[in-house]
């Protein structure tokens, strides 16, 4: 069996080394954006498995996208990644299949990404 192929937006590039370097290791194809238009690049390609999406992408929305994306054909699941817990409340984000509060401590988000997988096995 091939492994999952996850892609990762966010701006911070920090981050997405830190995912890189951890999913990797988790046997996870990493695929990373920092702007809306590399991600719709990355869907657009085909092979993701999940995304995992920053709500706050500078002046982008990230809920805008996943707006877009729960519209579209393709049917990716969707994890949000955010530092602001109040957007657990904001209606659109209940589109998500998952929901972390960002932090160093991945523990919540590989848990979370892992379920998602499964699920959509």
């Amino acid at each position: 069996m091939s492994s999952s192929c996850v892609l990762f937006v966010d701006d911070e590039a920090d981050f997405l080394e830190l995912y890189r370097a951890v999913f990797s290791r988790l046997g996870i194809d990493v695929r990373t954006a920092e702007s809306l238009a590399q991600a719709r690049e990355s869907v657009a390609a085909g092979g993701l498995d999940a995304i995992v999406l920053d709500i706050r992408l500078g002046d982008e929305s990230g809920l805008s996208f996943l707006k877009e994306l729960k519209a579209s054909p393709a049917r990716i699941p969707v994890v949000l990644s955010t530092a602001y817990a109040r957007y657990q409340d904001d209606v659109s984000s209940w589109l998500a299949d998952g929901y972390v509060i960002k932090s160093s401590d991945l523990t919540e988000l590989k848990s979370t990404v892992q379920r998602v997988l499964e699920a959509a096995r």
